[in-house]
């Protein structure tokens, strides 16, 4: 054979057997995608009995669904009846759908005392706050083949009012909901509906809303002029940021404090924006909402310091606050932290929060010193962040030590006995 009759029989072959696996390629079916089942959430909110009658239903794909099993406030999760089997026992709520689908219904106290006299949920005569989670209580979902819900939520709500919630809005009309880490998806975050103020931009990339009734003196645009000056600096230091934040304000009889939820906030409307000894309410509830990790038993320290050590980073790097100020700012946490006898408790104090702002910008004092300014706390950040889920002391120090190359047990040990 000449050399070119071979390397024609060569090329041919070659071809053949491309052609072969190729043929094979597509002849393998594609990984096959979680069944799913339609379940639609319907709220009527009725101020005159200061709750929200609920109807949940499942729809087309309802034989992918056995059983969901909810955990209730039996003082606020009501009268829960539907079609099916409907078992009540407790603080559990166990419904059984018919195959074909069907529709459960309870109704839902919205007012809840976060102590005693000041409400984290209300709903008043023109307006009424709550959270997602409330009003759909969490449930354990047992279905066929790891089936996920097709969860879309609507509201009805009183003549004039009006609703702002953390979802993309359909045309439709409802709202969609889909948890990408859950099979199971139901509304969370803080909700505000009634005869409201609202102000919605794009600030770096996230559909801001600002929300609150109109007759409370909520600083709508000192706000939204806030998340202006801050959200570029924290999109640097996360790398990204949730789609929508939806902030929430009200005055009196709200709790005088900040809550945060799954892209939303709660903030009393008399708060300050800025504290006189330096940190942010609003930006401390912000990074919590953008950071979105869980305290773990010895967790609340991290989660509680984070926040309040990047509120102060922000206004800091921003510009917002001068170098001076933002220093005075820390010297005041780390006076006040000496009153914090320790920090791995369930639930860290005010004193403790403090403290945990001085360690953590003393670990990112030595992760820089290590590294020689390469890396910083901000890459911690970003692995904790990444990773998701429960925040521990564990955690805290395994990432620390992966981004400065050094053993940082003596430093853990003696800052975080």
């Amino acid at each position: 054979m000449t050399g070119g009759r071979r390397w024609r029989a060569l090329a041919l072959l070659g071809a053949l057997v491309w052609t072969g696996d190729l043929a094979a390629q597509e002849a393998t079916p594609p990984p096959a995608k979680h069944p799913r089942y339609d379940f639609h959430v319907e709220a009527r909110i009725v101020p005159t009995e200061r709750a929200a009658h609920v109807t949940l239903e499942v729809g087309k794909g309802a034989e992918n669904l056995a059983e969901l099993r909810f955990r209730i406030d039996p003082q606020r999760h009501l009268l829960f009846r539907g079609d099916g089997e409907v078992k009540t026992e407790g603080a559990h709520v166990t419904w059984l759908p018919p195959r074909t689908g069907g529709k459960l219904t309870y109704i839902f106290r919205i007012d809840h005392l976060r102590d005693a006299r000041r409400y984290d949920a209300r709903c008043a005569k023109n307006w009424a706050i709550f959270r997602g989670e409330d009003l759909v209580p969490s449930a354990r979902a047992r279905v066929e083949d790891g089936a996920r819900s097709r969860t879309r939520f609507a509201v009805r709500l009183p003549d004039g009012w009006s609703l702002a919630v953390p979802y993309p809005k359909l045309r439709s009309g409802e709202y969609k909901v889909e948890e990408r880490r859950r099979g199971f998806s139901r509304p969370t975050g803080w909700m505000i509906a009634g005869d409201l103020g609202v102000i919605r931009e794009e600030v770096s990339g996230v559909k801001v809303a600002v929300a609150g009734p109109r007759t409370q003196g909520v600083r709508r645009q000192d706000m939204l002029a806030l998340m202006h000056w801050t959200l570029p600096t924290l999109r640097g230091i996360l790398g990204s940021l949730p789609q929508r934040l939806l902030i929430v304000s009200a005055a009196d009889p709200m709790w005088h404090g900040g809550l945060s939820g799954p892209d939303s906030l709660f903030l009393h409307a008399h708060r300050p924006l800025i504290t006189e000894d330096g940190p942010s309410p609003l930006l401390h509830e912000v990074l919590h909402t953008a950071l979105g990790l869980r305290p773990g038993n010895d967790g609340d320290w991290a989660i509680e310091g984070l926040a309040q050590y990047y509120s102060l980073q922000l206004l800091g790097r921003s510009g917002t606050v001068s170098p001076e100020r933002l220093q005075h700012a820390f010297d005041l946490q780390a006076e006040r932290g000496k009153e914090a006898a320790h920090l791995r408790s369930k639930v860290v104090s005010g004193a403790g929060t403090a403290r945990a702002v001085t360690v953590l910008r003393s670990l990112d004092q030595q992760i820089r010193a290590a590294t020689h300014e390469q890396k910083s706390l901000d890459d911690v950040v970003r692995i904790l962040v990444g990773e998701g889920g429960v925040l521990t002391t564990e955690r805290v120090e395994r990432a620390s030590e992966r981004v400065s190359g050094q053993d940082l047990s003596a430093f853990f040990k003696a800052e975080v006995p």
